[in-house]
């Protein structure tokens, strides 16, 4: 038995509407914690990593084989929104890389040192690295907000506002 679209709809809109508090319990954990262990970097991206797999699955076989035929106003605001947001979270990826990097090599996730300002390792350019992922997720959420109303509009409009 085959769903059908509207189903498909609603459970893809269920699906990304989980992702949220996913996203916002991870950052609620890096923000909490004083002292970022392996542990709670572990910790951390298990919830991160749920809820990109709760957008990004849908997206990529659900919403992007349909985007071609749909391809209206509202569907071309919503890819470039959601495009934006992927954008956002590569540029602040392009800072995570480096400031993990930086942890690992001073064992700063498994030995944790307090007198080790994370300013004072690795390149003298890790305080633009940080700035980048905070400007990297704030970005992603901003424009995931945004394509994610966008996208409720569409998904109202289209199947229950017929």
């Amino acid at each position: 038995m085959a769903l059908s679209e509207t189903t498909i709809a609603t459970l893809v809109l269920l699906s990304v509407t989980l992702s949220f508090p996913c996203f916002l319990y991870g950052a609620w954990i890096m923000i909490d914690t004083e002292h970022v262990t392996w542990s709670v970097l572990v910790y951390h991206l298990k919830f991160i990593v749920t809820g990109l797999a709760l957008t990004t699955i849908p997206l990529l076989f659900w919403m992007l084989p349909r985007l071609i035929s749909q391809l209206n106003g509202f569907a071309a605001i919503h890819a470039f929104l959601g495009l934006q947001a992927y954008a956002m979270l590569a540029f602040g990826f392009t800072g995570i890389v480096r400031v993990f990097r930086a942890k690992y090599e001073h064992d700063l996730y498994h030995d944790y040192d307090e007198d080790v300002m994370l300013d004072e390792i690795g390149s003298d350019r890790l305080q633009f690295f940080r700035r980048r992922i905070r400007i990297g997720v704030f970005g992603y959420v901003f424009f995931w907000i945004l394509a994610y109303l966008v996208g409720v509009a569409r998904y109202l409009l289209k199947y229950w506002i017929v």
